[in-house]
């Protein structure tokens, strides 16, 4: 059977599960005799080159486009298609998904996928209105979990076209997990999540400082890059409520897995998500996890069994149930355990591929 040739378009600024997730689709595919894949990255003018030349070392199929313009990345990327010659072009994420499938319909490119990463975006009523307008031309509209795709539907996406595929993680980084027992790893608390608005990491240090007056001290590590706009207030707040001491501002690390597995918790403040590949992970390494009990969140833990939810930006919640984890660390491990086995069962990379090289195959008429 000849291969589907599959176009990923999504941000190259690396910040988000938009990008991350489009690369694993893309590093799957190449080990898959059905889908020869591509990934184009919309030029961002802070991301990191090195990440660039880091996949492209590893052999990813990667092209760059302008980021400029709107308009100068839609004519790079007809230009890119019109040489790949895709039978599917997915454009992955806000607001890459208009401007990839717009460049899809210029090109004539057959099958159009639009996958949506959140389940809150910054749609004004004229984004909103050709995000409706291109839904009419995308043969599916796939949502990263449930929440998603309920969030689609509310924005009045075909309900016959509109679908769900959980996201995934590599699970193999996290294979040495049973190697690290929870009761021998540091009682501490680690939150892997870019600096943004969309994050609440404010959360995560009231409810430290309230725990310090309940006697109890973890130290926090906070892995992630973002704007120093968001970064440098809670580097001050950390500072004015006493607990900057206890606090660890990494920026983006290449070690999460190791990170994860030698800690006891890890924790996701936010205030929206779409299925928070970090908290994925931390189920995958062992960890009991913690997190705000919003759509795409309260899709993965399910509370007291695998995880604990907290009500979305509720410091006295976020406390308690952190000094519940350190205070219990035998019902803790219990719970850690589920977690990892959820994740293995559920939420491992492979599956979430199979899912989209089935909805490839299936468009392009090979199945």
């Amino acid at each position: 059977m000849t291969p589907v040739r599959v176009l990923h378009f999504v941000t190259g600024g690396f910040s988000g599960g938009a990008t991350q997730v489009a690369v694993q689709l893309v590093n799957a595919a190449r080990e898959s005799d059905a889908i020869e894949p591509l990934l184009v990255l919309r030029r961002k003018r802070h991301a990191d080159p090195a990440r660039i030349e880091e996949l492209r070392a590893a052999g990813v199929p990667l092209e760059l486009v302008a980021g400029w313009s709107h308009a100068a990345t839609i004519a790079a990327l007809v230009s890119v298609c019109r040489r790949f010659q895709p039978d599917v072009l997915a454009a992955h994420g806000f607001s890459e998904h208009l401007w990839g499938r717009y460049a899809g319909l210029l090109a004539k490119v057959p099958h159009l996928v639009h996958v949506e990463h959140n389940t809150r975006e910054r749609y004004s009523a004229w984004r909103r209105a050709q995000t409706r307008w291109l839904a009419k031309r995308t043969d599916r509209i796939v949502g990263c979990s449930e929440g998603v795709r309920q969030a689609l539907l509310a924005m009045g996406m075909p309900a016959e076209r509109t679908i769900a595929i959980p996201n995934g993680v590599r699970l193999e980084p996290f294979a040495n997990a049973d190697a690290h027992p929870f009761a021998q790893r540091i009682p501490g608390i680690v939150m892997v999540a870019r600096f943004s608005k969309q994050k609440d990491h404010a959360t995560v240090l009231r409810a430290l400082a309230l725990l310090r007056e309940r006697g109890l001290s973890p130290p926090l590590l906070f892995a992630g890059g973002g704007k120093d706009l968001h970064r440098r207030p809670l580097e001050r707040l950390a500072d004015e409520i006493g607990i900057a001491a206890q606090v660890q501002f990494l920026g983006v690390v290449r070690n999460v897995p190791e990170l994860l597995m030698t800690h006891q918790l890890a924790v996701l403040g936010t205030h929206h998500e779409g299925m928070p590949l970090a908290l994925l992970e931390g189920m995958a390494a062992g960890c009991a996890v913690v997190g705000s009990a919003v759509p795409g969140v309260r899709e993965v833990l399910e509370d007291g069994v695998d995880g604990l939810l907290v009500a979305e930006s509720d410091p006295v919640a976020m406390a308690d149930a952190l000094e519940r984890v350190l205070r219990d660390p035998e019902r803790a491990a219990r719970m850690a355990a589920t977690a990892r086995e959820v994740a293995l069962q559920r939420h491992g990379r492979e599956l979430m591929n199979q899912r989209y090289e089935d909805l490839f195959v299936s468009l392009a008429g090979r199945a």
